[in-house]
């Protein structure tokens, strides 16, 4: 659903599957402050959270300030 979100916004986003490279686990934990839930989504190197605080942002009007769209 993130994917989908960003994807209606004309959003590109680079993906990290840990199934697929379980070698960046370590370097992911520590980006998200110990967080293990998927996906962590990062605007600008900034954490936003999961899906749940991204959709919270675009309900709030505040997604596409962050996206640089407005």
């Amino acid at each position: 659903m993130a994917k989908r979100l960003l994807e209606n916004k004309g959003q590109k986003w680079e993906e990290i599957n840990l199934d697929q490279a379980p070698e960046r686990m370590e370097e992911m934990l520590e980006r998200s402050g110990g967080r293990r839930s998927v996906p962590e989504i990062f605007i600008d190197g900034q954490l936003v959270g999961g899906y749940d605080d991204l959709a919270a942002l675009e309900g709030e009007g505040k997604l596409d300030a962050l996206l640089g769209l407005s």
